[in-house]
């Protein structure tokens, strides 16, 4: 399945050549008929002779809608240009041009309409000017069809020219993440919500559920339709049709994405390669605010350039766009940027989730070349390079790569060990060896710090390092993988250096001693005036030498375990116990024994009923 746009001049005869083409109307809008012009998007289908189906797109021509031509252009495997024979060349037929050459569309077709208004001289002379037109872009080999939409005079050759340039394309490799940049929404009598746009990346199947990015919004694949026939599963390059359930047209609008959950992340800094039309008047500079365009999604933008303080006409340049909301792309897409007049120029995204990189600097310079012109490898490892850690499939989407290539660098990368792989299936988290050395020794300071501030303490409770090392959600896998490796070493729900030992200063070795003797002169009811700080009543607690049954209860461990032991013989025996009984069990207080049979409760070692207790 491939995808044809449409591109040229308002009043060129985009529509009218779609209709005798294919026998569809794309004009949808009343307004559109009323005007004879396209305003907004139009769509049509068209078998060829070779049994190949192509989807059309027809896309408005006038110089105020080119956003709207923009927003169907991007997903598009062949150009039909269409110049008027009667008119030739035009501002909106360069502009187009222009666009097409910067998307990097290599395949099209130019058609020259309306030749039954012009003598062969005149038809022969936009032939030439066309030529030359084309000679600098893409297009430079593009076939050139006179045809007449009135007559049906070239149609035959038209569409054996566009079979042909679709002979040698191979379909769009399906990379596992779809996407499906919307450019319509509407609802369906019966039906429900319905988005239209061109799959990209990856396939579609009913019953699937779905994300809407950048808005975050779930749903599920009631239905998929191509071409007005329902289809079970939509493969790459496809015009799709697709059904929704649980949303409504208030939510959505033009330039979201539809993809499988989870991979897709919202990008607000860019990191670019940008070419500036050569027929601009003039220059480009630095912090300029512009109209980016990509897919269907447009945006406001601010211009930051790299290396030098303006971009001439005709220029390529590093840029990073730092967009006024965030917008659902990846490492690899294509954009256009606009002034409020015209079309500025365009390139391709190499790093979708980028940091605020430093100008005039060649180190930044070489990385970003990297990452557009690098092998896979380069191109994994210089992604890894831009941050401490990698969830797997934030990876896979930034890097561009078909999953299976992405995932076959990766694993050549861990043997050699110059990745460091942890957890498992899509949850894996990466590092480059020396990002992981880098992760090793910040928890080694994190940790050596602690120790220094709390000597008392056997260790740093986990999440306070997790919080401090910014490991998130990925923190037991880090943290295992430093204890594993040796780095730091397990205390319960804390973590020590290996080589850590608790140190307590004279005051506090007296304080402990004295502690401990009150517990074991009188076990069962022990003072509480003498229970020590926080810091060395939980290092008590951690070494097993006192149980804190509550905040003015701590038991020596001895006694606990000698109360435990007896009140549950006694209920084995007896079936219950009263509150009266332990304290007379052991010669102690209501406020000692209702403490310690709270703490039994809390512990599911009893249970109570009404005002005894029973074993658990």
């Amino acid at each position: 399945m491939f995808v044809l746009g449409t591109a040229g001049h308002i009043d060129h005869g985009k529509s009218v050549l779609v209709h005798a083409l294919t026998g569809i109307d794309p004009d949808r809008l009343a307004e559109e008929k009323e005007r004879g012009m396209t305003i907004d998007l139009g769509f049509a289908w068209l078998k060829l002779p070779s049994g190949r189906e192509v989807g059309i797109v027809d896309v408005p021509g006038h110089e105020r809608f080119v956003k709207n031509m923009l927003a169907g252009v991007g997903g598009i495997d062949l150009a039909l240009l269409v110049i008027a024979a009667n008119e030739g060349i035009m501002p909106q037929t360069k502009e187009h041009l222009a666009i097409i050459d910067l998307l990097g569309i290599t395949r099209g077709v130019v058609a020259i309409t309306k030749k039954d208004l012009v003598d062969d001289e005149t038809l022969a002379v936009v032939r030439l000017e066309t030529e030359e037109l084309l000679q600098p872009t893409t297009l430079a080999q593009a076939p050139i069809i006179a045809v007449s939409a009135v007559s049906k005079e070239g149609l035959d050759e038209l569409i054996a020219a566009i079979d042909g340039r679709l002979g040698s394309a191979t379909p769009r490799e399906d990379l596992g993440r779809a996407r499906l940049p919307v450019d319509r929404v509407f609802t369906m009598a019966g039906s429900g919500t319905v988005v239209t746009g061109t799959l990209i990346d990856g396939s579609l199947r009913v019953g699937e559920e779905v994300e809407i990015v950048p808005a975050g919004l779930k749903s599920r694949l009631r239905g998929l339709q191509m071409h007005k026939i329902r289809i079970e599963i939509a493969h790459p390059g496809s015009r799709v049709a697709a059904n929704l359930v649980g949303l409504n047209t208030s939510q959505l609008k033009r330039g979201d994405v539809l993809a499988h959950p989870g991979w897709l992340k919202p990008a607000s800094l860019l990191s670019a390669r940008l070419c500036l039309l050569a027929y601009l008047h003039r220059p480009l500079r630095h912090n300029t605010s512009v109209s980016f365009h990509t897919g269907s999604a447009e945006a406001m933008a601010k211009l930051r350039l790299l290396e030098s303080d303006e971009v001439k006409p005709g220029e390529a340049t590093w840029v990073q766009l730092s967009l006024d909301r965030p917008l659902a792309v990846v490492n690899g897409d294509h954009f256009i940027i606009r002034s409020t007049e015209e079309t500025l120029g365009g390139g391709r995204i190499v790093e979708a989730h980028a940091k605020r990189l430093r100008r005039h600097r060649p180190e930044v310079i070489q990385s970003l070349r990297v990452r557009q012109e690098g092998s896979p490898e380069e191109v994994v490892l210089a992604l890894l390079a831009a941050k401490p850690k990698w969830e797997l499939a934030t990876l896979l989407a930034q890097s561009n790569l078909p999953v299976a290539e992405a995932k076959s660098v990766i694993k050549a990368l861990v043997e050699q060990g110059r990745v460091v792989r942890m957890g498992g299936g899509e949850a894996q988290i990466l590092f480059t060896k020396s990002g992981w050395e880098s992760m090793a020794q910040q928890a080694v300071c994190l940790v050596q710090d602690y120790h220094q501030r709390f000597p008392a303490r056997a260790g740093i409770p986990r999440v306070e390092l997790s919080n401090k090392l910014g490991a998130g959600a990925n923190s037991p896998l880090i943290l295992s993988r430093l204890i594993d490796e040796g780095v730091l070493a397990a205390e319960k729900l804390a973590v020590r250096l290996p080589t850590h030992q608790v140190q307590l200063d004279a005051g506090q070795q007296a304080k402990v001693d004295a502690f401990l003797k009150s517990l074991a002169q009188s076990p069962y009811a022990p003072p509480s005036e003498l229970i020590p700080e926080a810091d060395l009543l939980k290092l008590l607690v951690q070494h097993g030498e006192v149980v804190r049954v509550s905040d003015s209860v701590v038991l020596a461990a001895s006694a606990y375990d000698e109360m435990v032991a007896k009140v549950t013989d006694y209920i084995k025996g007896q079936g219950k116990i009263t509150l009266a009984e332990v304290r007379d069990m052991f010669g102690t207080s209501r406020k000692y024994a209702q403490a310690f049979l709270e703490y039994l409760d809390s512990q599911k070692i009893t249970r109570r009923v009404g005002d005894e207790r029973v074993l658990y």
